[in-house]
């Protein structure tokens, strides 16, 4: 889900003229799993921006020629001028990779541009109040009518409406003047490029207020975005559908003709005409219900009067539903619909829902604005979750509990994915990003809050530690590339926006947003959040307004520090040389440069580092803190011995990597064994070591060894991130003739944790041994240890034979080990259970284990399988990549991938999920030739949406062909050695 593009340079000073910017995007978050699911469903998000095509080339001061630019519009720029501080084009350059913007005296990185359509935002010549809004869907022929009377205010004379509309068909359109004149446009153009409808008049529409009415049919469709069906099973067994919405970034405009862009709010009456066998929810409450005067089978539902908010907000649901309900102890009526008879299974979302509120009043200081809020279960749904203001949309898996079936690490998955959509209704439906470019607003932040109020209400969870594994890492982990991205890129045509669904604006935007959290601290923190929603309520906001709220609570320099880490792609990494400068004092250099993926160097890259340092003496106390804001500085420590160990970072929150000399890399590891070392400091030395190694910077033997210390860890954090590491190796190393030999040095080093936690679980056992069993075992089985695949085909049986069922939580690591020395029998066996299975978590676990079974004849009818009519298209990607992921299953899944081109096309239309399958059919690669054919494939098959991810997997295949070129041989060596010395 990333652009391609070239690099531009831009230098900016003060004056009032335009701004030259180069073309971009912004971004959605989906999670790798350790240990359930290879992938794990969240919510989507998009990102945008206004932008003219500027015709002909440019010649900057630098004298290299400008291809491709786009001229911001005036009003845009005088808007948008006070957070530009008057900032403007001076000179302009292309270069290979990266371009820089001056900001006083610190130089701001930022990204490769991808190729763009012109795009124009609509003119604000007419603007809507307010939509009267009325929809008939029909649930057997698939279509709906629907009339709507807009309400707006004509701005400037004008002959001509421009709005937004797509895949309906407008039937009749007419203008009430504010004096009751009626007026028919003489022309009704539909753009489908644009995504734009265009009223032509006979005469001018003079200033003022005016009705503009419409009559329009459309699909409920099968694409799970706009007005689309979704298919269930009712209680008796009869296939039916739902009608659902899903309207962001911009699909709204598949359901009602509309101005489509989150700055264009307006309030809304909504009334839906259903079936009296359905149940109708949006937005808000129902205000009455009425028969169909021209049909008594059905009902006219009317919903009361929303806030001023966004299209993409808005939302409306028909179907078959039960649900639980719950009111807060600050008064909001709380109810989880869910599939007719599992209304149970909406408890646990009730009971986090109906304490979530409450605890963001608090924090925010600001009541949630609306009377009630709904979360509904949704069995189509392409994201995980999505936010629409009082009625919150989720995938089945992201909601619903069943006690018997569903594991902890997914109830603890569904308590984040809940308190993530509740942290939008303030941060991002009270006050709504003012473009796409800023959609990090949004997700960055409830990315980082779900996890304050997690930690909140489930402190068993450790959750803060896994935010480190499961958020900041993958972040990292992208943004090291050459193509990333900064988290706020310009962004503009329907078509772009899609794209970048990745771990930037979500991931990263949540590390910046910690690491910012610590820097001001908790109460100026609070404060500034309080200030922020309470100036800009019912309003759209810039990231330089967020800054600006919490400068003014902290007296920090809130914008020049952060500015470094939104607008310029990459981190750094803090390269450390300590010496001794007498019996206690030590003295430590601490340098920035940007850290590269490749282990190039770029010294053009400066960032305000909040750098803090801890020592042996008090482990879990900050030693020391400052602002790194030069290319190097010197900080000496008091009370510090030649034997004490010096940690940078602490707690792993700031967003750069650390990079240890070897003298300082031995002091840490006694206190890795003897775990003086807090765990966060533990995983998060380990990854900055690994990154190095992935880099060239270090051998791959120093971290194999660095490995070694932690075979008595007992942490489950730490061992998701020993895990990521092991993982990343086992897919390098698959493509050697010694793969078996890493797989003996992983079951050695996980020996003992599998030992000590056992297949049962303990009398009172916490929450995280839980899930450290699951991963344990699920490693040691992927790494072919014969007794824990014995012990897994003995309980399988017994699970399938009703003698004793698997708990939920072994249930993915059990079926993989199976499967990985099953057979056509074994394959049949899963069918089985995934056809009986009702609940989908269980459907999840099923599908995406069957990649794990190593007979390739096999394996061909996991992937026909996934494109079959069993599988649904939402989850279909899920069941591919899990064949990807394997050294049998790799080059069949890209084949597959291929020969399925366009039935997948047709099938996902370049949206996220299309993204994904291709990130994972293609970057496990690691040669040249394979780069070059992903290249090729790509060249000759346009596949919208996904041009950058196509160009960070090449990367990455390139990556890794240079990685085994420089360590392969090293390594082999190193675990022939360790083998010999085992036995």
């Amino acid at each position: 889900m990333f652009w391609t593009g070239r690099t531009l340079c831009r230098c900016i000073r003060r004056t009032r003229e335009p701004v030259l910017v180069g073309h971009g995007l912004c971004c959605y978050r989906y999670l790798l799993s350790g240990q359930e699911n290879w992938l794990r469903p969240t919510d989507i998000r998009v990102s945008g921006i206004t932008s003219l095509p500027w015709v002909g080339a440019w010649r900057g001061n630098c004298g290299h020629r400008l291809k491709r630019a786009y001229y911001l519009s005036e009003d845009f720029v005088s808007s948008f001028g006070r957070h530009l501080a008057g900032y403007s084009l001076n000179s302009c350059s292309i270069v290979s990779e990266t371009f820089f913007v001056p900001t006083g005296k610190r130089f701001i990185h930022t990204t490769n541009m991808p190729e763009s359509k012109p795009f124009e935002r609509l003119p604000k010549c007419v603007v809507p109040k307010h939509y009267d809004l009325i929809l008939k869907p029909d649930l057997k022929t698939l279509v709906f009518e629907g009339k709507e009377t807009i309400e707006v205010e004509v701005k400037t004379v004008t002959d001509k409406i421009v709005l937004n509309s797509l895949d309906l068909t407008i039937k009749s359109v007419e203008y009430t003047t504010s004096t009751g004149n009626s007026i028919v446009p003489t022309d009704v153009s539909l753009s489908v490029e644009d995504e734009t409808l265009t009223l032509t008049f006979p005469e001018p529409l003079h200033a003022g207020n005016g009705l503009l009415a419409f009559d329009f049919t459309g699909e409920i469709n099968d694409k799970m975005k706009g007005f689309y069906r979704s298919k269930y099973v009712s209680p008796d067994g009869e296939e039916r559908y739902a009608g659902v919405t899903q309207f962001e970034a911009t699909d709204a405009r598949r359901c009602f003709p509309c101005w489509d862009e989150p700055a264009i709010k307006a309030t809304f009456n909504i009334t839906l005409v259903v079936p009296e066998s359905k149940v109708a929810l949006s937005n808000m409450p129902v205000v009455s219900e009425t028969k169909d005067p021209s049909n008594p089978a059905l009902r006219v539902v009317k919903f009361d009067t929303t806030p001023i908010m966004s299209t993409y907000l808005v939302a409306v649901v028909v179907g078959e539903y039960d649900f639980v309900e719950d009111k807060s102890n600050d008064g909001v009526l709380v109810r989880v619909y869910t599939p007719v008879g599992k209304k149970e299974q909406g408890r646990f979302a009730l009971e986090v829902a109906t304490k979530v509120l409450p605890y963001y009043k608090d924090y925010f200081q600001i009541a949630y604005p609306l009377p009630k809020i709904d979360l509904i279960a949704i069995a189509d749904f392409s994201a995980g979750a999505m936010e629409n203001w009082g009625l919150v949309t989720y995938r089945e898996t992201c909601l619903l509990v069943d006690p018997e079936n569903t594991s902890a690490v997914r109830k603890q998955w569904i308590a984040l994915v809940v308190g993530h959509e509740l942290a939008h209704q303030w941060f991002g439906n009270l006050v709504t990003m003012e473009w796409w470019t800023h959609l990090w607003l949004n997700e960055g932040y409830a990315s980082f809050v779900e996890f304050l109020c997690v930690a909140h209400l489930f402190p068993e969870y450790d959750i803060w530690t896994q935010f480190v594994t499961d958020t900041y890492i993958r972040a990292l982990e992208l943004d090291c590339l050459k193509n990333s991205h900064p988290i706020e890129v310009p962004v503009g045509h329907p078509s772009e926006i899609d794209e970048i669904f990745d771990d930037i604006s979500y991931n990263k935007g949540a590390s910046v947003i910690r690491m910012l959290h610590k820097y001001i601290g908790d109460e100026d923190f609070r404060k500034g959040m309080n200030i922020y929603l309470t100036r800009h309520q019912y309003k759209n906001t810039f990231t330089e307004d967020l800054w600006a709220a919490l400068e003014e609570a902290s007296n920090k320099p809130v914008a020049a520090v952060m500015s470094t880490w939104t607008k310029q792609m990459g981190f750094p990494v803090v390269k450390v040389l300590s010496k001794q400068s007498g019996p206690t004092t030590r003295t430590l250099t601490l340098t920035q440069e940007k850290f590269c993926a490749d282990g190039s160097t770029s010294n053009g890259c400066l960032w305000m580092v909040p750098i803090m340092l801890s020592t042996s003496r008090n482990p879990h106390d900050v030693a020391f803190s400052t602002v790194l804001e030069t290319r190097s500085a010197n900080i000496t420590l008091q009370n510090v011995s030649a034997s004490d160990w010096v940690k940078v970072n602490p707690g792993t929150v700031g967003y750069y990597r650390t990079q240890y000399p070897p003298d300082m890399l031995e002091l840490f590891v006694p206190a890795i064994q003897n775990k003086s070392l807090p765990p966060l400091d533990r995983l998060g030395l380990l990854d900055d070591l690994f990154a190095m190694v992935q880099a060239g910077q270090t051998p791959t033997v120093e971290v194999l060894k660095l490995m070694e210390a932690f075979s008595d860890e007992d942490n489950y954090t730490v061992w998701s991130s020993i895990s990521n590491c092991l993982s990343k190796l086992s897919i390098l190393l698959s493509h050697t003739d010694y793969e078996d030999l890493f797989k003996a040095y992983g079951r050695k080093l996980m020996a003992r944790v599998g030992q000590r936690l056992g297949w049962d679980p303990k009398e009172n056992e916490s929450h995280l041994d839980t899930l450290l069993r699951s991963l344990v075992i699920g490693r040691l089985g992927w790494f072919g240890e014969k007794s824990v695949i014995e012990e897994a085909k003995k309980r399988f049986d017994h699970h399938c034979n009703g003698k004793c069922h698997l708990p939920a939580d072994l249930r993915s690591p059990v079926y993989k080990a199976v499967l990985s020395v099953g057979d056509e029998d074994t394959y049949n066996t899963m069918l089985k259970l995934y056809r009986e299975a009702d609940l989908h978590e269980e459907k999840d676990r099923i599908s995406r284990a069957l990649g794990a079974i190593g007979n390739e004849a096999i394996l061909k009818k996991v992937l026909d399988f996934a494109m079959s009519e069993e599988v649904r298209s939402q989850d279909t990607v899920f069941v591919i990549i899990s064949v990807a992921m394997t050294k049998v299953g790799r080059e069949l899944a890209w084949n597959f991938f291929k020969e399925n081109w366009q039935e997948l096309m047709n099938r996902y239309e370049g949206g996220f999920l299309l993204a994904r399958l291709v990130k994972y059919t293609t970057e496990n690669f690691a040669s040249e030739e394979q780069a070059t054919e992903v290249e090729n494939f790509f060249r000759e098959h346009h596949s919208p949406g996904t041009e950058r991810t196509v160009q960070q997997s090449c990367e990455t295949i390139r990556l890794n062909a240079a990685w085994l070129a420089r360590d392969s041989e090293s390594t082999r060596k190193y675990l022939i050695e360790t083998q010999k010395h085992s036995s």
